[in-house]
């Protein structure tokens, strides 16, 4: 593990000489929102953000991508194959990654990488990708990323670490990945003392936290009495099914496979899905398994807060971001429903009379 200091004018150029090997991405204010962005030419990320809008997986599993493109026409001799086309494996970075989106990878990897199934298309791009964080001085009041597994300096998943000191930034080198990176920018400025910055200031963002969860309880709880709890229309009761909190959210992996059709050409596509939209699980039979709204609500919360702790014992499929409470259209939040399901008791049987 190595300590640096880069001056903010050093940072500058290291930024731009890595675009001539990776594929630089970093915070982009966008009207009134911050996004990652690639960067081009002589573009720097914007670091005055708290958090973005929309999580920087995109930049490793983006919205919509091309599995196979294929002709229809009968006429071509290669007429009903499906062709993969080339993939973009250049070496990626993402610049100014907060702490609990890049721990957010590591659980999203546990869909696409297990010992029976590995997602190529997914398992490519996070493996060119080095994350650099920057370590988060001034959590959002609707962060809650310490009660989730995170915190505002973890450095789970990250390749290199920042914090910003005003005229300078302390890096903490993490990994070898991270290594060739910092070595490729040109930043070689070693920094004493920066291992006690990091500690300090990782105490003082922690106290800044003011919002928390409970989830202790949540794998003793007993699967079925959770599912047919009375709660769940109440949470589910304004809910309009609009995916925001799905689609913001660093740990959501749902996708769909489509063919796209334009003549006699098309594409097979993976985007980007919802356990929140009616179609999810509709049948081609017609049947749809979670046709009501309750049964969609309860899917999100039941995967993210208990399936998900009863499969891969990893804690919670959250990183405390806080996104979907800050733009839930109409209130509902996770914080709370995490809290009703951790204290649920069910009601005791009684015998008839």
């Amino acid at each position: 593990m190595r300590f640096l200091k880069i001056t903010k004018n050093d940072w500058a150029r290291g930024v731009e000489g890595l675009k001539d090997s990776f594929r630089v991405f970093g915070p982009v204010l966008e009207r009134s929102h911050f996004n990652f962005r690639p960067l081009e030419k002589g573009q720097e990320p914007d670091f005055s953000f708290r958090n973005t809008r929309l999580s920087p997986k995109s930049t490793v599993y983006p919205q919509s991508e091309i599995l196979f493109t294929y002709t229809l026409d009968k006429s071509r001799p290669d007429h009903h194959v499906h062709k993969e086309p080339p993939r973009d494996e250049t070496p990626r970075a993402i610049l100014g990654i907060r702490p609990c989106d890049a721990k957010a990878f590591g659980l999203v990897k546990l869909n696409f990488d297990t010992p029976e199934y590995k997602d190529p298309y997914w398992l490519s791009a996070y493996e060119a990708t080095t994350l650099v964080g920057l370590a988060c001085d001034e959590p959002c009041s609707a962060c809650f990323c310490t009660s989730a597994g995170s915190g505002p300096f973890d450095e789970a998943g990250l390749d290199v670490l920042l914090k910003d000191e005003g005229d300078h930034y302390l890096v903490k080198v993490l990994t070898e990945k991270g290594g060739k990176l910092v070595s490729a920018a040109g930043w070689a400025g070693e920094a004493s003392g920066a291992e006690k910055a990091f500690v300090d200031g990782a105490a003082v963002a922690a106290e800044k936290i003011t919002s928390f969860v409970s989830a202790d309880k949540l794998a003793g709880k007993v699967t079925n009495q959770l599912h047919n709890a009375k709660f769940w229309d109440d949470v589910a009761f304004s809910c309009i099914n609009c995916g925001t909190c799905t689609f913001l959210c660093p740990t959501c992996w749902c996708f769909d496979i489509q063919d796209e059709v334009a003549g006699t050409d098309g594409v097979r596509m993976k985007n980007w899905d919802s356990c929140m939209f009616p179609l999810f699980t509709l049948h081609g039979t017609g049947h749809n398994p979670r046709g009501q709204k309750t049964d969609r609500v309860r899917q999100r919360f039941m995967h993210k807060l208990k399936y998900f702790v009863d499969r891969y014992d990893k804690g919670i499929m959250c990183v405390g971001c806080g996104r979907c409470v800050q733009h839930c259209p109409v209130n509902i939040d996770i914080r709370r429903v995490c809290e009703i399901m951790n204290e649920y008791e069910p009601e005791p049987e009684t015998c008839p009379a």
